[in-house]
């Protein structure tokens, strides 16, 4: 049986779709550990509900499935509206889509470009066995070294250390939102000033001061003229 080359198109896309939503995982805290234990990672935190997060889904959806047989990379998604709210208020997500890779217990930004191409090529490049607690042996020095010390460490004091550095991130970002706050405040003020020094100026006849200038200079050139 022929088709016309529009109905293979057709057809292709539609098998291509079926393929990456079958191939498709979505992450939550019941199923986090099962399905990235001994991957690296390449994660969509998203809302359903966002703009660009419906733009992105299609190439998204395309890479989940050029990866699903991987044995150690994992390309998936994260519903930040639903059962994997839990995952993004973790690792702090706070726009959609945000786009996370590495360790599953170390995620870092993604801060590339977000064309398939642009994602295809850096979970080609990148999602591969990384430095982690269980891939001490691909770390360099500094990072064995680091893992090394936290092991000894004992549980409660490590625990601690972690709640202290997250501490230093959220004191962070409070200074952050609090000076926002108050330049947007001082901005305020010195445009309502603006706006009023303006008003007041304008109110006291600028206008009518410009006018009589430019009466005057007309009437002198006129003089000047009849002489």
């Amino acid at each position: 049986m022929k088709f016309a080359p529009s109905s293979c198109s057709v057809l292709f896309a539609a098998a291509a779709s079926t393929v990456a939503v079958v191939s498709a995982i979505e992450l939550s805290p019941a199923n986090y550990d099962a399905e990235t234990s001994g991957k690296t990672v390449f994660l969509k935190f998203f809302a359903p509900w966002c703009g660009h997060c419906k733009k992105l889904k299609p190439d998204w959806d395309v890479l989940m499935a050029e990866f699903a047989d991987s044995s150690t990379a994992l390309v998936a998604d994260v519903d930040c509206t639903a059962d994997g709210k839990p995952l993004c208020d973790e690792n702090g997500v706070r726009g959609y889509p945000t786009l996370k890779w590495g360790d599953p217990t170390d995620l870092q930004d993604y801060q590339g470009g977000r064309s398939l191409d642009e994602l295809r090529k850096f979970a080609t490049d990148n999602l591969k066995p990384t430095c982690s607690v269980k891939n001490i042996d691909l770390c360099d020095s500094t990072k064995k070294g680091q893992i090394e010390k936290f092991m000894t460490m004992d549980m409660s004091e490590l625990k601690n250390l972690v709640e202290a550095e997250e501490k230093k991130i959220s004191d962070a970002e409070e200074g952050f939102k609090a000076e926002v706050a108050e330049l947007q405040a001082k901005y305020t003020k010195l445009n309502e000033d603006k706006d009023k020094t303006i008003a007041e100026v304008k109110g006291g006849g600028l206008g009518l001061m410009k006018s009589v200038v430019k009466f005057k200079e007309s009437s002198n050139d006129a003089a000047k003229d009849e002489l």
